[in-house]
């Protein structure tokens, strides 16, 4: 579709790019409409003149010639970029090297999935031993010609007879669920379940069925739009129509609650978490699944605090809690005396954030992450250290599932500059066994990765990882790529990217702030980041900036801010409180408008780390940062790509489509405000392989224009 000639050289790619700024004409945005809309917000009127964004482009025509408007303007910009074409070209070269998934075993088999490069998506595989040759099992390439539709979670029943699988289409959190027989690799008929999202399957020990959750099929033309409300906690028995599943736990005077179920490995009990939010605090309930008229009895009744089922011994059961320890430590609860008092210790709190505990082979294997990179130790029953697990220097560790009474685990250990590398580890020995590493022609000794600390506003000391290759001169003027997340507990740690890879290539630095609200050093950093706290995030975000540029990494027009989700969120903030503190943004599938998230599919949950418009206070700080209702006309706001999906039912895309016509439209200076809407695709998961590296190209082209780059010609070369 885009067809730009390749380029002989970087000399020639620098006057091409200069001339062609100089010649570009101002660009023509569409003459997006206003309403007369305004909201009474406790008493402060509050205008929306875009609202009409908001309705479903598949269902409002008006919706879908705006968006067919904007991506005309958009594409014809990127299409000119000398060098996008050199540049997708490298992408697709760097993109293409085996990906593996870390291995997990259960009934007898071992599952994996593996991309052989540059398949839209990963294949799933399975095999009896390590030593037999993985075949595949599901390729959901062959489910569709764009590669838009995804496999969506796997769970294997004990007995290693069947397997649960589920398909999500164009990236929507809608998934339906099929049943395959392990012997033959047989779907069977009539086993399809519908209306399933955010949701997993138990299954019961004997192997006739499986609990799961669902919400209510949503009416005609909202699919992608309504609240997810009054999920149910079902079970499903095999050779039965869904119709007839049999309602476990559900409270119709509680529609915003969600239910987990989880099968002890024993098979004895059903725990059931309940949640109503994003944020760690849950009720738990557990049913003798023995007494078939057991009722599930609850031993947690109070979102307080959090309790993520680890195992049983029995009636003793382990949970991950941050009670009285806000970087986590392991407790035990006897089903037969729950009360708080019984409750006992058997991994205290200490220095470092507990983020994961398995048991494994009668052991406890917990991640920890210290200054956001991982560190692993081994704990015997009683919780007494034995070991930690030898891992590669600054980098991620994941992985380490399995039962009580396996002797292996598997996990996977990656960096910036690190490709990933798949491990077999003998939880009784400590030995790690090399099974999968990517081959992919990088030497992580070629680039930098460190870490620094810097100080935000209020004089809190925020971590941030900086990568780049070696050799380049750190004279301030290097272009670099600030991301940063800074939400809903989720912790940002060294990973490799071949899109990263490319960027460094390129000459660019790559910075990344472990901003306030992540999780990076428990409950107490997550919560310094929410709610009435929320501007620390940004202000941490803006320190990352300055340290950058005071530091003479990079200077403000060859800074670029990313940030996805909430990141999105981060980065709309960012420019509009600081638009002269960047060169360039890359605003991707963000909430920008923080007065009505809470109205649309799953934004209810995200009142847990936002507050929300409902509550007078809350609504005073989400007014102040809001990105939609802080662009003030006449401002001259940096080179702003952002990015959304039509099918994105997480973030709905009407958050992005408002904000761009409200940039658009407030616009004073000459860079552009420019929006890409993917078809066919959601919030990023399951997005296939070429539409990945089409919107990478397009972002790094966006960034070389606007900071001034050149792209190597060594891109071009095929």
């Amino acid at each position: 579709m885009r067809l730009p000639k390749l380029l002989a050289g970087a000399i020639v790619a620098f006057a091409l790019q200069s001339a062609f700024a100089a010649t570009t004409p101002a660009i023509q945005y569409p003459q997006t409409k206003k309403v007369d809309q305004v909201d009474d917000y406790h008493g402060t009127k509050v205008a929306d003149p875009y609202r009409w964004l908001e309705a479903d482009a598949r269902t409002s025509k008006e919706v879908a010639d705006w968006v067919a408007a904007e991506n005309k303007v958009t594409f014809g910009y990127l299409d000119a970029i000398p060098g996008r074409e050199a540049i997708k070209n490298r992408l697709t070269q760097v993109w293409n090297y085996e990906k593996f998934s870390v291995p997990f075993k259960r009934g007898g088999h071992y599952f994996l999935t593996k991309n052989n490069g540059l398949q839209n998506q990963s294949v799933l595989y399975a095999m009896n031993a390590l030593t037999e040759t993985p075949h595949v099992l599901l390729d959901p390439n062959t489910w569709s010609k764009d590669g838009t539709v995804a496999l969506s979670g796997l769970w294997p029943s004990d007995d290693g007879k069947h397997l649960v699988y589920g398909v999500a289409e164009a990236g929507s959190d809608w998934h339906t669920w099929h049943v395959m027989d392990l012997a033959t690799e047989k779907v069977l008929p009539s086993e399809d379940l519908k209306w399933l999202k955010f949701s997993n399957a138990a299954w019961t020990k004997d192997g006739k069925g499986f609990f799961y959750s669902r919400f209510p099929q949503p009416a005609a033309g909202k699919t992608y739009q309504s609240l997810n409300i009054d999920q149910k906690l079902l079970y499903h028995r095999l050779g039965t129509p869904q119709a007839d599943d049999v309602i476990v736990y559900f409270r119709p005077d509680q529609p915003e609650w969600n239910y987990t179920p989880e099968v002890t490995e024993d098979g004895r009990y059903l725990v059931i978490t309940v949640s109503k939010g994003t944020d760690a605090r849950y009720q738990i309930l557990i049913k003798d699944l023995t007494d078939p008229y057991a009722a599930p009895v609850s031993i947690i009744d109070k979102f307080e605090n959090e309790y993520s089922l680890v195992g049983n011994d029995g009636p003793v059961f382990y949970f991950k809690s941050d009670l009285n320890a806000p970087k986590g430590r392991l407790i035990t609860i006897d089903f037969r005396n729950p009360a708080r008092e019984n409750w006992k210790e058997i991994i205290p709190q200490s220095e470092a954030t507990l983020t994961d505990v398995s048991y494994v082979g009668g052991k406890f294997v917990a991640e920890y992450l210290h200054d956001a990179k991982s560190e692993v130790k081994v704990f015997d029953h009683e919780g007494k250290p034995i070991r930690d697990v030898e891992l590669g220097g600054i980098g991620t560790a994941s992985g380490f599932g399995g039962r009580a009474d396996d002797p292996e685990t598997f996990y996977s250990f990656a960096s910036f500059a690190t490709p990933p590398s798949v491990y077999r580890y003998d939880v009784n020995t400590g030995e790690s066994k090399l099974l999968f590493r990517s081959n992919i022609a990088v030497n992580p000794d070629d680039y930098v990765v460190k870490q620094v600390f810097y100080t935000s506003k209020d004089g809190t000391k925020v971590p941030m990882f900086i990568t780049y290759r070696k050799g380049i001169k750190l004279n301030g003027g290097n272009p670099t790529l600030l991301y940063g997340y800074g939400g809903f507990n989720i912790s940002i740690t060294p990973a490799f990217s071949p899109a990263r890879l490319v960027w460094m290539q390129m000459g660019g630095v790559y910075a990344v702030a472990n901003l306030r609200g992540g999780g990076e050093y428990g409950e107490a950093w997550h919560k310094a980041g929410t709610k009435l706290h929320k501007q620390n995030v940004f202000d941490d975000f803006a320190a990352a900036a300055h340290y950058l540029i005071d530091n003479k990494y990079t200077r403000t027009d060859k800074l670029a801010a990313q940030g996805a989700s909430n990141g999105g969120l981060l980065v709309g903030a960012s420019i509009t409180e600081h638009p002269e503190l960047f060169g360039a943004a890359l605003a991707q599938v963000g909430v920008m408008d923080m007065l009505r998230f809470q109205k649309f599919t799953a934004g209810r949950y995200w009142t847990d780390d936002y507050g929300s418009s409902d509550n007078a206070e809350e609504f005073k700080a989400l007014y102040a940062y809001s990105p939609y209702h802080n662009i003030h006309k006449g401002t001259k706001y940096p080179a702003t790509l952002i990015t959304t999906a039509d099918t994105d039912d997480r973030v709905v895309p009407g958050h992005s489509f408002k904000f761009a016509a409200a940039m658009q439209a407030a616009q004073a200076g000459t860079a552009p405000v420019l929006i890409r809407i993917e078809t066919r695709a959601g919030h990023g998961g399951g997005k296939p392989t070429s539409k990945i590296i089409e919107e990478t190209a397009d972002e790094f082209a966006f960034l070389v224009k606007n900071l001034g780059m050149k792209v190597p010609a060594s891109f071009a070369r095929k």
